[in-house]
């Protein structure tokens, strides 16, 4: 059983989702701290031929308080407008605007719960058959750190495989998980080019960006484009 787990992030890049197709099972480590300045709750889009960040806003956040102890604040309809006058006149935009009105709309003042159903809602849109799991919600030994508990998490959930963002490369030791008989492996992201109006491609902008200008076919074309190290 192949197993990936991850923080939430807010509408992340094609990469995440690659990381998700991959594995069997999904662990969304929601009872992690929260990172400021992370991308748990923003992310970048394209707004006039550029690069730019939308936020989710915030009450009381704080890197001592874990994800999903931090609620939303107000004005998230304002986030809706940006998107819709960065995108309504780009190929997939009714179909991606829904989705994502749908994300933005629902009912929770929860940061964790709220960017873990855009998480849901995303890999429903794309057909996904990975099984999710909230990290909250799985009984283990909170005290660890770091590796050992992600091995900890992995030896519960019975896992041979665990696959992680190339990211952590410098964070995990295969050999460490080999003595626990699990396969560690990274997975790197080739960034597939595509047409963005008639701008200069700006990679590694939100899945948003990606399912605006592209078919749900090609986007999961472009999720398999992968390498495992």
């Amino acid at each position: 059983m192949k197993l990936g787990i991850m923080q939430p992030y807010f509408l992340p890049y094609i990469g995440y989702f690659q990381l998700i197709k991959a594995v069997d099972k999904y662990i969304i480590y929601d009872d992690v701290n929260f990172i400021k300045g992370g991308w748990i709750n923003r992310n970048r889009i394209l707004l006039n031929g550029d690069a730019f960040m939308i936020n989710v806003p915030m009450q009381g956040a704080s890197p001592f308080k874990k994800i999903n102890e931090i609620n939303i604040g107000k004005s998230r309809e304002k986030v809706l407008l940006t998107i819709e006058q960065a995108y309504r006149k780009a190929p997939y935009f009714t179909e991606t605007y829904n989705l994502i009105s749908d994300i933005i709309r629902f009912n929770t003042d929860n940061l964790g719960v709220f960017v873990s159903n855009s998480i849901l809602k995303i890999a429903e849109y794309l057909q996904f058959n990975t099984e999710f799991v909230l990290s909250s919600e799985i009984n283990k030994p909170d005290e660890l750190k770091a590796q050992d508990k992600v091995l900890s998490i992995c030896k519960i959930m019975g896992t041979t495989e665990y696959y992680n963002a190339i990211g952590g490369i410098e964070l995990y030791n295969k050999a460490d998980f080999k003595r626990e008989n699990i396969q560690l492996q990274f997975l790197k992201t080739n960034l597939t080019a595509y047409s963005q109006f008639k701008n200069e491609f700006i990679p590694g902008l939100s899945i948003l960006d990606v399912l605006m200008f592209n078919s749900k076919d090609e986007v999961n074309l472009m999720l398999d484009n992968y390498d495992l190290v």
